[in-house]
C-alpha cells in the first residue's frame, strides 16, 4: 500500500475537467474506490461535498492525513462501493483503475441510481507518456509480473456490451512535467497488482528493481528523472439493469 504514494499525480487540469462535468445541482461528488483521495481531496475544495469510498482502511486512513484530507466537506467512507452507505443524489461519480476490480453488475446500476438526472460517471486515469526506455521496460515487465495469466482488455467496450454504460465524451489533459526521484520511480511499480511486494518474492523484487535501475541510469540527472504525465477523463451514462 505504501508504494501508492509514488504514483504520478493528476495534472491540475484534471479537476477543471471534472468540475465542468457537474451540470446544475447538486454540486456533490461520489468518488468510488477513492484510495488515498487523489481525486476526492482536491475536488472537496471545489464542490459542496464529496463522499470518498474505499474498501481499504489503510488507504482511507492515509488519505485523512494528507493535505486536504480533513476538509469538512469531505466524508470518508470505509466500505466496498457495492454496499457502502451513500447520501445521494450526486452531481458526478468518479472512479479510477479500481473499477476493474468492482462487481460491475452491482456498481454500475448503483451509480445510475445515486446520480442526479442527467449526471455523469467519469472514469479518470493518469498516464505517463512513453519515456525513451519504454520498449526495453516492456520487455522486462512480463518476466517479473506475478500476473502470468493477465490478458489486457478494453473496459469501456465490455461495459457497453453488457448494457451497463454508454460513453458520451473524453478528454486528455495537456502533458505536464513530472520530476521524480529514481527510487520513487522504481517503487511506483510496486503499487501495481502484479508487482506488489506482498505478492513478489523478495529476490524477484530486488532483481526487478536492479534491472530497471540499470535501464534508466543513462537518463537520470542528480538521481532524478524528467517524465511527462497527462490524465484521461472519459465520461458517460451508467445504466440500471
Amino acid at each position: 500500500m505504501d508504494a501508492y504514494r509514488h504514483r504520478a499525480p493528476y495534472p491540475l487540469e484534471t479537476f477543471d475537467i471534472l468540475l465542468r462535468l457537474i451540470n446544475g445541482e447538486p454540486r456533490s461528488l461520489l468518488d468510488g474506490g477513492c484510495g488515498r483521495g487523489e481525486i476526492a481531496r482536491p475536488m472537496a475544495t471545489l464542490v459542496e461535498r464529496v463522499d470518498a469510498v474505499d474498501f481499504s482502511l489503510e488507504m482511507v486512513e492515509q488519505g485523512k492525513m494528507l493535505p486536504g484530507g480533513d476538509n469538512p466537506r469531505l466524508n470518508w467512507i470505509y466500505a466496498p462501493v457495492e454496499e457502502a452507505p451513500l447520501d445521494p443524489p450526486y452531481g458526478l461519480v468518479t472512479a479510477g483503475a479500481s473499477l476493474h476490480w468492482m462487481d460491475w453488475d452491482i456498481v454500475l446500476p448503483r451509480f445510475a441510481q445515486v446520480l442526479s438526472h442527467g449526471a455523469y460517471l467519469a472514469l479518470v486515469a493518469v498516464r505517463l507518456l512513453p519515456p525513451p526506455w519504454e520498449d526495453s521496460l516492456q520487455a522486462i515487465i512480463p518476466r517479473f509480473s506475478t500476473n502470468k495469466d493477465y490478458k489486457p482488455f478494453d473496459l469501456i467496450p465490455e461495459l457497453e456490451r453488457r448494457g451497463l454504460f454508454m460513453q458520451e465524451g473524453e478528454q486528455y489533459t495537456e502533458p505536464v512535467l513530472f520530476i521524480q526521484d529514481v527510487h520513487d520511480y522504481i517503487e511506483s511499480f510496486h503499487s501495481m497488482n502484479g508487482f506488489s511486494r506482498e505478492r513478489m518474492r523478495p529476490d524477484a523484487a530486488y532483481a526487478f528493481d536492479r534491472e530497471v535501475e540499470k535501464l534508466i541510469a543513462p537518463y537520470t540527472s542528480d538521481g532524478r528523472l524528467e517524465l511527462q504525465v497527462k490524465a484521461h477523463v472519459l465520461w458517460g451514462r451508467p445504466f440500471a439493469l
